[in-house]
């Protein structure tokens, strides 16, 4: 018999367990059980805590993506400011990726071991003192750099425990929402980094000026990091590790350790499948939001322009939007791989038109068609994973699923750089007709790596776990 989570007892042959602490029992697939005469029943409980416990966790997840993108919408002042180049503040943003490779492994062997308080509570702590950090010694380029490494040390974390929190508090046909509404948070965070960042700084200019300086941008910082603490002080008040009692039969089942889980899930096909489908997925997700300023130079707009900024958002919130619809469909319906074929044939008109579109409107379009199948498809993937690795740890499917995005989102960002000659010195030519920039194959390449995506979503099985619970 599998040991319970964070539990190493024995149990003897007629099933007693022989550790001091109770067991539960009966076993969770045998709501029945006769012993002495006496028919006992394992009972279930749904706790409406549930709600409190995903919104100081999703709350969690918003704020550490709005800490990953804050340079983003002002990288060109961020390079003058702290006299560096285009590398050095692009590399604020990378280290999250960069990091994630080394600590997604140890995050999620903590978070399966040692359980949700204490596993992301390590990334909450992180969050709310590197956030302060970063404010406070903002107006250094080296002590901001730290900092940014160490709230990057930080995501993992907490973005491993997303199918965790849901897996412990919510019944199966609630978690693919819960895992939406987490998502929806994450989006939230990065919608408001691109949309606030600057007007935030711009408050603490001299009246009439325009021009950031770095006092404001140390006071935005500093802003941002009593937001970090808000949401870290939050999660380490109101987490909890699981209810009580369990919401359903599922959770209270027993689960492997990390390592014996990391074995199962490399031996179940539809994982591999999976674990496909986002290496394609999200690296070229990252690799496009990372150059849409210059994918739309191509087409002859300016960089820098306002197009990339509305394309970049309209995307995000029909991202938003997606994260809410599609979840609550796949939990109604109690279907996962309907849900992520149509995710995956849904997003190729809108790369389609991303890629060969020029009019601005289509390219609008495009965006929002692109941004809404993408992320709807983010939550569902993620319980997908959960359920078909089932009984490996949940922390453990999914940080291998987004491990397998951060590797791709690398490669495909430095081979686009490479190949389409993105150079400090291409990129201050992007509006001129000699631009040496060019993106279009991989766009088109990625079109092709769209439609594998919905050939690998077609081998995948459904769920086992939902097959279950709808019948």
């Amino acid at each position: 018999m599998i040991p319970r989570k964070h539990d190493s007892r024995s149990f003897s042959s007629q099933g007693f367990p022989c550790a001091r602490r109770p067991a539960i029992w009966p076993p969770a697939r045998e709501p029945y059980s006769e012993h002495g005469g006496f028919r006992m029943q394992k009972t279930y409980t749904v706790y409406a805590y549930r709600w409190m416990v995903l919104f100081v966790f999703a709350l969690l997840n918003g704020v550490i993506q709005l800490d990953w993108i804050t340079f983003a919408p002002v990288t060109v002042d961020a390079m003058s400011l702290y006299g560096v180049s285009a590398f050095w503040i692009v590399l604020l943003s990378m280290s999250f990726m960069l990091v994630y490779l080394v600590m997604s492994v140890p995050a999620s062997y903590i978070i399966g071991r040692y359980g949700i308080r204490i596993g992301v509570g390590i990334g909450a702590v992180l969050t709310g003192v590197f956030g302060y950090v970063r404010g406070m010694a903002g107006d250094s380029y080296a002590a901001v750099c730290l900092a940014q490494f160490a709230l990057a040390a930080a995501q993992p974390f907490i973005m491993n425990a997303i199918t965790e929190v849901a897996a412990e508090w919510f019944p199966i046909n609630e978690r693919a929402t819960a895992s939406g509404i987490t998502a929806l948070f994450q989006f939230l965070g990065i919608i408001v980094a691109m949309a606030a960042t600057r007007p935030i700084a711009e408050m603490f200019l001299p009246a009439g000026s325009t021009a950031l300086t770095l006092p404001a941008m140390k006071s935005m910082l500093i802003i941002y990091g009593y937001v970090s603490i808000v949401a870290a002080v939050l999660f380490i008040l109101f987490a909890r590790d699981k209810p009580p009692t369990p919401p359903d039969a599922e959770s209270a089942e027993a689960r492997y350790g990390m390592f014996e889980g990391l074995r199962h899930l490399f031996r179940q096909r539809d994982m591999i499948y999976l674990l496909l489908v986002f290496f394609i997925g999200l690296g070229m997700f990252n690799a496009i939001t990372t150059f849409v300023d210059l994918i739309l130079a191509g087409k002859g707009y300016k960089a820098g322009g306002h197009e990339a900024g509305d394309i970049g958002a309209l995307m995000m919130v029909a991202g938003v939007l997606g994260a809410i619809v599609v979840p609550i469909l796949s939990d109604k319906f109690r279907k996962r791989k309907l849900f992520m074929v149509s995710c995956m044939l849904g997003l190729i008109p809108g790369l389609v038109g991303l890629t060969f579109a020029s009019s601005y409107g289509l390219l609008l379009i495009s965006s929002g068609i692109f941004g809404f199948f993408f992320m709807g498809a983010a939550p569902i993937g993620y319980q997908y994973a959960a359920e078909v690795s089932h009984p490996a740890p949940e922390s453990t499917s999914q940080g291998m699923i987004v491990l397998s995005g951060q590797i791709s989102g690398v490669i495909f960002i430095t081979l686009m750089a490479i190949l389409g000659h993105v150079t400090i010195e291409a990129m201050a030519d992007a509006n001129r007709a000699e631009s040496t920039i060019t993106l279009t194959p991989f766009m088109i390449g990625f079109i092709a790596l769209a439609v594998v995506n919905v050939v690998l979503s077609l081998l995948m099985k459904e769920s086992a776990l939902i097959k279950e619970d709808a019948a």
